[in-house]
């Protein structure tokens, strides 16, 4: 069989097993110690924010986030419909009742327009929304601007999920900054990786010092073990931390090699069947995966397929929430973008890792099989 090409798979840089070692050395083998505070720090001094708290995941930042913001059962929040479900469970962990919007078609994500009808339909039927989870899909950034305003507006505060957008700016502002709370992702697939962890990061580190009391087990100052509040197992691992400090330091090298892995795949597939998704003014994402468009649904699974039977990775877009079983029930604002993404788009290999010849392969596939 040939070697398989991966969707998006860890890339080391080198200095990952010093920091590691370190923690291992000096029996900092726990949800606490210096790599823990350094990592945090990495990110306040990466992205701009105020804190940090570096956690067991993405979805557990999300988790918090929602707490941290009192959102209670039988609550509303405001989801992107067009997003992976670590997005959207952590409301249900709640209680609390997603409402799902769907996107614009100049950078996938959340529609501000639709998200201004939505807010409104809610008030008017009784419902204030407690939050909004703004997705920034595949690293692109989602129209801040406008979805601020409305956030003010309506005085309804954003989570900025950016698990996919760690590198991305707006208005050369980091992602992940611009809402109340902001959360990365360090799983196995992202652009840099712990193997698993995320982030939750605030300009108002009252937030973060929360966040680090509840993913602690929420225990209360004692000599003894004392809780007043429920608390989670979310911390991030001194050892896992590690591997987020070296790889920190190679981030602005994994943004430049998937930014170049778009350029190639864009100047060599752009056509009327294979449409890519422009960058606009003031935006710059990391491009985390690069997606196409193709023509149609057949279209997409003829070359998923033909690129599946040469051991190659790649994936539809993600199916909007609003159509998943789990959530189907659930309030939503669609206005078909997000379903016609899911029927004709496609994300190709993209890891930072890739070599040419790798990128050859793929294209020629494509090639092969638009053409056949």
């Amino acid at each position: 069989m040939k070697n398989k090409i991966w969707l998006s798979s860890p890339h080391m840089g080198g200095t990952e097993m010093k920091y590691v070692q370190e923690a291992y050395d000096t029996n900092w083998i726990a949800p606490l110690g210096p790599n823990v505070n350094g990592f945090e720090q990495d990110l306040i001094d990466y992205t701009g924010v105020e804190a940090a708290s570096v956690l067991s995941s993405g979805t557990a930042a999300i988790h918090l986030a929602l707490i941290l913001l009192g959102v209670k059962q039988g609550d509303e929040v405001i989801c992107s419909t067009f997003t992976f479900s670590a997005s959207a469970n952590p409301i249900v962990y709640q209680g609390a009742v997603p409402v799902f919007v769907d996107s614009e078609g100049e950078t996938w994500n959340m529609c501000p327009d639709l998200l201004e009808k939505a807010i409104k339909d809610r008030i008017s039927k009784g419902k204030q929304p407690k939050a909004i989870i703004l997705v920034h899909l595949y690293g692109m950034p989602s129209k801040m601007d406008e979805i601020m305003a409305i956030s003010l507006k309506y005085n309804i505060p954003v989570i900025e999920d950016a698990a996919e957008a760690l590198g991305s700016r707006y208005n050369e502002k980091s992602m992940g900054i611009f809402g109340e709370l902001g959360v990365y992702s360090f799983n196995g697939n992202k652009i840099i990786t712990t193997s698993g962890g995320g982030a939750l990061v605030s300009n108002k580190p009252e937030y973060c010092e929360k966040a680090i009391f509840l993913a602690t087990q929420a225990r209360d100052i004692a000599p003894h073990y004392q809780h007043s509040t429920i608390g989670y197992n979310y911390r991030m691992s001194n050892v896992v931390a590690g591997i987020g400090r070296g790889q920190m330091e190679v981030l602005d090298k994994r943004v430049a090699s998937r930014r170049s892995n778009h350029a190639y795949y864009e100047k060599q597939l752009s056509s009327e069947d294979i449409k890519f998704l422009p960058e606009p003014e003031g935006f710059f994402s990391n491009r985390w995966l690069t997606c196409v468009l193709t023509a149609s649904f057949e279209q997409r699974e003829k070359v998923r397929l033909a690129l599946a039977d040469e051991n190659i990775e790649a994936r539809p877009l993600w199916k909007p929430m609003h159509k998943q079983p789990v959530f189907e029930k659930y309030p939503k604002y669609v206005n078909g973008v997000s379903e016609e993404l899911f029927q004709k788009g496609l994300c190709l290999p993209s890891g930072s890792n890739l070599t040419k010849e790798d990128l050859d392969c793929v294209i020629q596939i494509i090639k092969n099989n638009l053409n056949a």
